[in-house]
Order: structure tokens, then sequence, then C-alpha cells
């Protein structure tokens, strides 16, 4: 069973960029199809962004696009969210998972900007 771990989440200043990982554990992450999503506390989730096994399709919801880019890197197994511009509206949990209807997440990394 793959198992998803995320992690780069951090305080950043309104404005300001991180870049998210999400490492997968097993080779059957490359052949999956892979998403961003993110809650805020008391909210539901927030589908963020969707990309494809070769990682030449990629899907942003409206709110994060031309400041998030996902990627892949198939040699390491791991999956990114690079977020620049960000607000204060960003603060939310982070996590990744396949994009499979059900799919289990991994723990969550936190985002929090303020300043």
């Amino acid at each position: 069973q793959v198992q998803l771990v995320e992690s780069g989440g951090g305080l950043v200043q309104p404005g300001g960029s991180l870049r998210l990982s999400c490492a997968a554990s097993g080779s059957a992450f490359r052949h999956w199809w892979m998403r961003w999503v993110r809650q805020a506390p008391g909210k539901g989730l927030e589908w963020v962004s969707m990309i494809n096994p070769t990682g030449g399709n990629t899907t942003y919801a409206n709110s994060v696009k031309g400041l998030f880019t996902i990627s892949r890197d198939k040699t390491k197994n791991t999956l990114y969210l690079q977020m620049s511009g960000l607000k204060s509206e960003d603060t939310d949990v982070y996590y990744c998972a396949r994009d499979t209807m059900g799919a289990p997440r991994g723990q969550g990394t936190q985002v929090t900007i303020s300043s």
C-alpha cells in the first residue's frame, strides 16, 4: 500500500512562497493521477490541483490558477506544489492524495499565511 507523507508547510508572510512535497512509498504512485486538497478548521475539503501520471496534464482551482504549480518527480517518487503570491485565505492544512474518490490522504502539512 502506498503511503503519502506531506511536508514543507510553515508560516509565511502574505505574498510569500512555499513548496510543499508529498513523498510516496511504492512504485504504484508513478501511475496515479494525483491531487492536492486543503482544509481549514471546521470547513470542508477544497480541491486545489491535479496532475496526470506523466506530469503533462495539470489543472487548478480558479482561486490558485497562475499562483500555484503542481509537479512530480518520478525518480524521487514525489509530488510537489509550488505556491507563490500567498494570501491569508490560503491558510489551511494541505494534503496530497490519489485522484480517486475516497482515496486516503497523508497526514497533511500546515500552511499559515500571516504578517
